[in-house]
């Protein structure tokens, strides 16, 4: 248990709710889609392409009935780099510290058998265990009926819950239910707070979202952002990232021919942060290869990636 969450439960209130809820599921079921739409802002980055998540994103949810940390998990899968391992141990140790769970599956795909393992994960003690089935805008309702039942067979959840995060349809459903069961605490965040993770972070995280998005193949997995400086200027916030590669023939094709790759990137970095945070941005980035940097954890340790 962390020291936040010591100090939250030993200054107790009357009549306002708080806890963590951690949320789960194998990769590509939505998660992190979800919690950007459970607090009507982006903590999270979000892509088409599956394990996007690497770290436990803390989203803050304040309300006048209480305040939710919800905490934004990678997707569980078998591991294949120490880096995956990590990943997953991170995902699953959530579960040993929270007060509630967010199970999400994807309703159009149906329950698979990556998502049985991840419900087996679940220890049978834990109460508060919700099923958040996603993605209803693409499925006949009478599907939900029979995902459902199935869903019975597997684990006792106290809620079956379905949703579309990216519509937005029902996501109310889910805040309601967690502060009617959630126990009675005082916040851990202060008010305005949406995540616990420093705007560097969110730099990283939003650039390496761009590089999902804009390549292909085995590129996504193999990159890793990390913003060496943040200065606040008059005018202009002046970010300098190093993104790392494994291979020689992948910083080819993030630079790009002519540089067109990188600046690509770069541009629809900056225009996001700057809608985010409302300021000029002015980034530079650098490109560096670190061979097998997911299967090396002094490297790991030095990009960020911690065991938890």
């Amino acid at each position: 248990m962390t020291e936040a969450m010591h100090r939250g439960r030993e200054a107790a209130g009357e009549g306002f709710k708080s806890g963590f809820v951690s949320i789960i599921g194998r990769p590509n079921v939505g998660k992190s889609t979800l919690l950007n739409a459970l607090l009507n802002a982006k903590v999270a980055i979000v892509s088409p392409k599956p394990q996007t998540t690497r770290n436990r994103i803390r989203g803050v949810l304040t309300e006048a009935r209480g305040q939710i940390v919800f905490i934004d998990t990678p997707g569980i899968h078998k591991p294949r780099t120490v880096l995956g391992e990590r990943m997953v141990g991170s995902a699953l140790g959530t579960l040993r510290e929270v007060d509630a769970v967010l199970t999400v599956i994807d309703a159009e795909a149906g329950i698979q058998e990556a998502d049985r393992i991840v419900i087996a994960h679940i220890p049978k003690s834990l109460k508060r265990v919700y099923l958040i089935l996603n993605k209803i805008d693409r499925i006949h309702p009478d599907r939900l009926l029979v995902l459902i039942d199935e869903a019975r067979t597997l684990f006792d959840f106290a809620e079956y819950i379905p949703v579309s995060a990216t519509e937005g349809i029902n996501v109310h459903a889910i805040r309601d239910v967690l502060f009617r069961d959630l126990p009675e605490g005082p916040p851990y965040y202060p008010p305005e707070m949406k995540s616990d993770h420093p705007e560097t972070f969110l730099a990283q995280e939003i650039i390496r979202e761009k590089i999902l998005h804009l390549t292909q193949e085995e590129v996504p997995h193999s990159v890793a952002v990390v913003v060496e400086s943040w200065e606040e200027k008059p005018n202009v916030i002046v970010v300098r990232a190093n993104i790392y590669v494994e291979r020689d023939s992948q910083k080819g094709i993030l630079i790009g021919k002519g540089g067109r790759m990188l600046g690509e990137i770069g541009r629809k970095a900056r225009l996001e942060l700057e809608a985010l945070f409302g300021a000029k941005f002015y980034l530079e980035l650098w490109v560096k290869v670190k061979e097998d940097w997911r299967n090396r954890p002094g490297i790991l340790q030095a990009l960020g990636y911690r065991e938890e």
